[in-house]
């Protein structure tokens, strides 16, 4: 009698993260944007128009400026998008335990993707699960990973079972993470609170909808369709309304608007001219969440939490505070395990 043994499958997580310079000198902020910015998913024109634009203007100008504000970022053990998700990486591996292995990789700069799933693929996996750290799905984000993943992995002579984790922004125990973060704060001490979104440009969003209809006409402030599932407008307003839902607030109390822009062409409200409009009507305290971050970065530290803190004091105000992102939280480990865990 021949007894036949079951052999586990052996199961790789990779989590994405958007990237970082190595180090906050001018030479490695200029490398990091190059490969960024050139990137046809974020500057979404022409070929040669996006090498031009980026390589001769953007990139030439922008390398200096941006190495002195990561100079402002930079701590004792590097940039926080690094050092939180190494250590989101490192708690959900001792979830884990022997049940699978979690890497990390970032899209641009280091640890590379082309690095890290040369890693996985020596361990001869036989599923490989890929997590991009955006809980609202943008094509220059979650789709710049899937586009890079699949260009990587089409070239192994082996190719194992491959998942990819959608779009994280109305899981419940995804909310409760960002509700219980703000509890740490009195939100009844405060005039109003803003929602704040990474800002993406117009024509991006409009791409999404096949019937070719701008989202301006697709009611994406107000609900989640068929159609709008994958807009990003749509999806931070539901963010924002499945938040605001367990915080108890009321529409007045609050503002969904949208940060980083660089030209008018973007996504509004604009998170700057918001905080300017509440001064002028009287605000003295504010408070900002920004639930696209899942750790705290460039945007977050210093953008929310020092530049619009200056506007807003050189405005009259008082007071600016915001709720951290959810770096390596345990109840965000938790929600990320109990994603994961489904899926190994």
């Amino acid at each position: 009698m021949c007894l036949k043994m079951e052999v586990a499958k052996k199961t790789g997580v990779l989590l994405v993260n958007l990237g970082t310079p190595d180090s906050p000198g001018t030479g490695d902020v200029r490398r990091y944007l190059s490969e960024f910015l050139n990137d046809p998913r974020v500057i979404d024109i022409p070929w040669l128009a996006r090498k031009l634009l980026v390589n001769l203007i953007i990139v030439p100008f922008r390398a200096p400026k941006s190495a002195k504000v990561y100079k402002e970022l930079w701590t004792e053990r590097g940039s926080p998008l690094l050092y939180h998700t190494e250590d989101l990486t490192e708690k959900l591996q001792q979830k884990f335990s022997q049940q699978a292995n979690v890497f990390f990789a970032m899209r641009y700069g280091n640890p590379s993707l082309e690095r890290v799933l040369s890693e996985m693929q020596k361990e001869n996996f036989d599923k490989i699960i890929i997590l991009p750290l955006y809980p609202q799905y943008t094509s220059s984000t979650t789709g710049s990973v899937i586009e890079k993943v699949f260009k990587i992995i089409s070239k192994w002579w082996v190719i194992p079972e491959l998942e990819f984790v959608g779009q994280l922004y109305d899981r419940p125990d995804f909310i409760d993470c960002i509700v219980e973060n703000a509890k740490q704060f009195d939100l009844s001490s405060y005039d109003h609170v803003v929602f704040s979104y990474h800002g993406l440009p117009d024509r991006q969003v409009d791409k999404v909808y096949t019937d070719r209809r701008p989202c301006n006409d697709h009611n994406c402030e107000n609900e989640i369709t068929e159609d709008n599932k994958f807009c990003y407008k749509a999806t931070c307003y539901e963010t924002t309304r499945l938040i605001v839902g367990k915080l108890g607030l009321k529409e007045e109390q609050y503002t969904v608007a949208f940060q980083s822009r660089l030209d008018k062409k973007w996504l509004t409200p604009f998170s700057d001219k918001v905080i300017e409009e509440r001064a002028q009507k009287g605000d003295k305290k504010l408070l900002f969440f920004s639930p696209a971050f899942v750790a705290d970065c460039l945007e977050t530290t210093i953008e929310i939490g020092e530049e619009y803190r200056e506007l807003f004091l050189a405005k009259g105000g008082k007071k600016l505070d915001f709720v951290p992102s959810l770096n390596s939280n345990e109840n965000w480990v938790d929600t990320l395990y109990k994603l994961l865990e489904e899926k190994v």
